[in-house]
C-alpha cells in the first residue's frame, strides 16, 4: 500500500514547472459528512444506560434507607475513582472518546445490572413454579450463574462498543479500557448494595470488614476479568475481524473472563477462616493481578512502538520531518510538546493535543493498512486525518514556528 504524497510533492508531468516553494492551500476537500444515523443510536443508548441506572437505583431503595443508600455510594466512590484513574492511565497514549467512555461506565452500573437482576429474578421464579423440584443454593448461585450472566451481561457492552465506535477500537488496550471501564460501572453499583446492606445489617466492624475487602483487597476483582474479553475484542479488531466475526472473539474472552470469575467466588466457599481466604488470596489472585498490570503494560509500549514505526514511514513520505516523529511517537517528546502547550494560548494549546492525538490515530490506521486491512473506509480515514494534521500543525506554528522550532522539535533532534 503506498502512502498520499503531501501537498507540494506531487510527481509533475509534462516537464511543468516545479514551484520553487510550497504554497499555501486556499481551498481543502471538505470533510466526510457525520453518520448522523449513528450519532442519534449511540446518543439513544446513553440515555438507555442511564435510564438503566436510574432503575437500579429504584431496585435498591426498595430495600436500603434513603441514608444507607448514600452511604453505600459514597463508600463505593472511593474504589471507582481508584481504578478509574487506572483506566486513564491506560488510555493516556491513545485516548478514547468521551462519549464511548461514558456510555461504558454507564453500561456497566446500569444494563449489566439490570440484566443480571432480571435474569436471577427469572431463576427465582423458574424455582417457585417448580414446587421444590429444582432447589436453588449459594453455591451455585455464586459459583455458576453469577459468573456466567454478570461476564455475558458486561461483555456484551464491549461488543456493543465494537461494533458502534469501530474507528475507535483500535487494539487490545482499546479492548482493556472499555473493559475497565464496564466493569468499573458495575462494581460500582454492586458495593453499594454491600455497603449499604453492611451499615444496615452489621455492626461499625462488619461495614470496615466489607469495605477492606471489597474497597481496599478487591477493587480490581471485576476488571480482572472481564479485561479478558476486551482483550479477545482487540485481538480481533487487529485481525480485521467483521461485526459478525467478533462474536466469535466475545466468547473466546468469555470463557476466561468466567472462568477468572467463578474461581474467585468459589473461593469463599471451598476455604475455611479468614486465614485461608487471605492466604488464596495472595497466592493465586494477587500473581493473577500482577499478570494483568504486565500485560498492560506491555501492550502500552506495544502502541507506543507502533506509533513510532508508522509515523517514521509517512515521514519518509514527507508528511512529518524526524522531529516531528521524535516528537509523537514518544513519550518524551509528547511531555515535552504539552509542557510547549502550556505556555501558549487556548487555541494552539488544543491544537497541539489534536496534532497529537490524531497523528496517533493515523499511525493506527496506517497499521491496520499495512496488516492488509485496505477496506475504502480505512483509505478514507488516512486521507481525512493527513488532512485534518495539516491543518492542527497549521494552527500550531502560526506565528510561533521560531520558538517552538528552538523547544518542542529540534531539542529533539540534538
Amino acid at each position: 500500500m503506498s502512502l498520499h504524497q503531501p501537498p507540494g510533492r506531487q510527481p509533475t508531468a509534462h516537464h511543468v514547472q516545479v514551484s520553487p516553494s510550497p504554497v499555501q492551500a486556499v481551498w481543502r476537500e471538505p470533510l466526510p459528512p457525520r453518520n448522523r444515523g449513528r450519532i442519534v443510536m449511540f446518543g439513544g443508548g446513553l440515555v438507555l444506560a442511564g435510564l438503566a441506572l436510574l432503575a437500579v437505583f429504584a431496585y435498591l431503595t426498595t430495600f436500603l434507607s434513603s441514608g444507607a443508600l448514600l452511604f453505600g455510594m459514597l463508600l463505593a466512590l472511593v474504589p471507582l475513582t481508584l481504578v478509574l484513574f487506572a483506566v486513564r492511565w491506560i488510555d493516556r497514549w491513545d485516548p478514547e472518546p468521551r462519549p464511548a467512555l461514558l456510555f461504558a461506565l454507564l453500561w456497566g452500573a446500569g444494563i449489566s445490572i439490570v440484566s443480571a437482576l432480571v435474569f436471577d429474578l427469572g431463576v427465582q421464579i423458574t424455582i417457585a413454579a417448580s414446587a421444590g423440584a429444582l432447589a436453588g443454593s449459594d453455591f451455585a448461585s455464586a459459583v455458576i450463574q453469577a459468573p456466567i450472566v454478570e461476564e455475558v451481561a458486561k461483555g456484551f457492552g464491549i461488543l456493543v462498543l465494537f461494533w458502534a465506535v469501530r474507528r475507535h477500537f483500535e487494539g487490545p488496550v482499546d479492548g482493556v479500557v472499555y473493559a475497565g471501564a464496564i466493569a468499573a460501572g458495575f462494581a460500582f453499583s454492586e458495593n453499594i448494595q454491600y455497603f449499604g446492606l453492611a451499615l444496615t445489617e452489621g455492626t461499625a466492624q462488619t461495614v470496615g470488614i466489607t469495605f477492606l475487602l471489597r474497597g481496599v483487597f478487591s477493587p480490581f476483582a471485576h476488571v480482572t476479568f472481564t479485561i479478558c474479553i476486551g482483550l479477545a475484542l482487540g485481538l480481533a479488531t487487529r485481525r480485521g475481524a467483521t461485526k459478525s466475526g467478533a462474536v466469535g472473539y466475545f466468547l473466546f474472552g468469555l470463557v476466561p473472563a468466567i472462568g477468572l470469575h467463578a474461581l474467585w467466588n468459589g473461593a469463599t466457599f471451598v476455604l475455611a477462616g479468614d486465614a485461608s481466604v487471605l492466604g488464596y488470596y495472595v497466592v493465586v489472585q494477587v500473581p493473577l493481578f500482577i499478570a494483568a498490570i504486565l500485560v498492560v503494560v506491555f501492550l502500552r509500549r506495544q502502541e507506543a512502538r507502533i506509533t513510532l514505526r508508522r509515523l517514521h514511514e509517512y515521514s519518509q513520505a514527507g508528511w512529518f520531518t524526524p522531529a516531528e516523529v521524535s516528537m509523537l511517537g514518544t513519550g518524551a517528546g509528547r511531555r515535552q510538546a504539552l509542557a510547549w502547550g502550556t505556555g501558549q494560548d487556548r487555541l494552539k494549546k488544543l491544537a497541539m493535543r489534536r496534532f497529537i492525538a490524531d497523528a496517533t490515530r493515523l499511525a493506527f490506521v496506517r497499521d491496520r493498512l499495512v496488516r492488509g486491512q485496505s477496506a475504502p473506509a480505512l483509505q478514507a480515514q488516512e486521507a481525512h486525518l493527513l488532512n485534518l494534521l495539516m491543518q492542527h500543525r497549521a494552527e500550531v506554528l502560526a506565528q510561533t514556528l521560531p520558538g517552538l522550532a528552538a523547544t518542542a522539535f529540534q531539542k529533539r533532534r540534538d
